[in-house]
């Protein structure tokens, strides 16, 4: 009672404060443990009190009743994953099928397209073998008869033998065109310029007067084993098949048969001017040397007397354009052409990019033939309006002792070029009402075709296009002769091929 007493009142001795002090603690310590075990034992009541509440009912325990959550869980999921497995899998089975019967049908397809496209080159290696076998039979049979031929002794004639081949068919008028062939062939060289004469539609009349020329010509008429065959729709153009179907046979039987290496190829209605014969053969030379080039006309498209030089007899020009009208081919070129030849329109066929080939033809300032044919196959196209009024020219050229190689296209192009692109630019205005006061070369410059075609129409020009080249035009370029002065009707300087559209 007495350290009771002092220990409220705080009078006790320092070792009895002390002990004092441990018994404190160890009661604290004792009333706390009581308190957690009493708090542990609420929670354990509100603990099983809920698990025996929302226990299942067909099981008396918690663990069992947690495990057959677990594996009802587990059963659901794996019955899902089954039923979607399975629906895959039958897809799958089922576009497998597909897919094999697609390879199938594509297998099959692609055997009968083989099979169909054996059989046309079959029949086209057939066709192409029948149709070689008769040029060559055709070749030999020729060569067979043109062996007593006077052109078999070519190697006696000094210079090339130069062939002139004359296509007739009913014009007896063909007189005038012979004549003039024999008038100017030079003295003592009929051996170097033989005539031949190829005749088609048997047209009595004309075949008695070609006769009468006798041994001054030779006198060949086709000989076709089938009809020609006329497309339907191109009836009213009949002509135009015949003609190719002549110049195929002729050209053939001319290199093939008659055995020459190059032929100028004249129409009927062609008159030649004086020096018709030094032209070509000037020129022969230089078409054998330059392999850009597959022809030397005689004829300039737009040759009118008043958009040429009057005064530039010797003046020559390499052209894109094919003109016709009186030109060389040699062997070689007819060899490359012979066995594609066209059925109709066989000139505008050889101005095509695939025939062409980038090559050019010469052609004269002024004209060697010129054409009094009005009418014929294409009606007089051309001819009141243009054809009769090209100049033809009436100066001797001494063309075999001139040095020729400028027209050589690597000499050519860079002079040709340079002297267009150096000119200065004037307008149509300009050109027409005489504001320029120099007589130096002049260009036009153009960049549409249908720029060309109108500025060509106003200066007197032929304006049409053929696989995209303007006639007489080189590198896109047209010269001629206004007011005396050298015009060039020319595309920018930046122009680097032509455009088959523009036709």
């Amino acid at each position: 009672m007495k350290k009771k007493l002092y220990k409220r009142i705080g009078l006790v001795e320092h070792g009895d404060r002390e002990n004092f002090a441990r018994d404190d603690v160890i009661a604290m310590r004792k009333n706390r443990f009581y308190f957690l075990v009493f708090i542990s034992l609420i929670i354990w009541a509100i603990a099983t009190y809920f698990l025996f509440q929302h226990k299942p009912t067909n099981y008396h325990a918690s663990e069992k009743g947690l495990r057959y959550i677990y594996d009802r869980g587990v059963w659901r999921l794996f019955s899902n994953l089954s039923v979607n497995t399975s629906d895959i899998e039958k897809q799958l089975h089922n576009l497998e099928g597909e897919l094999k019967n697609q390879f199938k049908a594509n297998e099959a397809f692609l055997k009968n397209l083989k099979v169909i496209i054996q059989n046309q080159q079959i029949e086209i290696k057939n066709a192409e073998k029948e149709r070689n076998t008769a040029i060559q039979l055709e070749k030999e049979k020729l060569q067979e008869q043109s062996r007593l031929n006077p052109s078999s002794h070519k190697e006696k004639i000094q210079g090339p033998v130069i062939a002139v081949l004359v296509f007739a068919c009913n014009r007896p008028s063909v007189s005038r065109c012979l004549d003039a062939l024999i008038k100017y062939r030079p003295q003592q060289r009929e051996h170097q310029f033989p005539i031949v004469v190829s005749q088609d539609c048997d047209h009595e009349e004309t075949a008695r007067v070609i006769g009468s020329y006798g041994a001054n010509i030779t006198h060949i008429r086709t000989s076709y084993t089938s009809e020609i065959v006329v497309p339907l729709k191109e009836k009213k153009f009949k002509g135009y098949f015949k003609i190719a179907r002549h110049y195929g046979w002729a050209l053939n039987h001319t290199f093939f048969g008659l055995n020459y290496d190059t032929v100028i190829i004249v129409e009927d209605d062609l008159d030649i001017a004086p020096d018709f014969f030094e032209y070509f053969l000037g020129l022969y030379p230089i078409l054998k040397q330059d392999r850009t080039l597959f022809c030397v006309s005689a004829w300039n498209d737009n040759g009118k007397s008043s958009i040429i030089d009057n005064y530039a007899a010797d003046l020559l020009y390499r052209t894109d354009f094919f003109p016709g009208l009186g030109w060389m081919l040699l062997k070689d070129h007819w060899i490359e052409h012979s066995t594609k030849w066209p059925p109709s329109y066989w000139d505008d066929w050889i101005r095509r990019p695939e025939q062409r080939k980038d090559r050019a033809c010469i052609r004269p300032e002024i004209s060697r033939t010129r054409t009094f044919g009005k009418h014929g196959v294409s009606n007089g196209l051309f001819f009141e309006k243009h054809l009769k009024y090209i100049k033809l020219n009436e100066k001797f050229v001494p063309f075999t002792k001139m040095n020729l190689t400028y027209l050589l296209k690597d000499n050519y192009d860079i002079k040709f070029v340079q002297e267009v692109y150096n000119s200065s630019v004037v307008t149509l205005t300009d050109l027409k009402d005489g504001s320029i006061k120099h007589n130096k070369p002049v260009r036009i410059q153009y960049n549409t075709k249908d720029i060309y075609k109108i500025t060509a129409k106003m200066l007197g020009l032929m304006d049409d296009f053929k696989s995209g080249v303007p006639r007489t035009g080189y590198r896109g370029i047209v010269s001629f002769f206004c007011d005396n002065r050298r015009v060039y009707l020319a595309p920018n300087a930046d122009w680097k091929q032509y455009d088959p559209t523009w036709s």
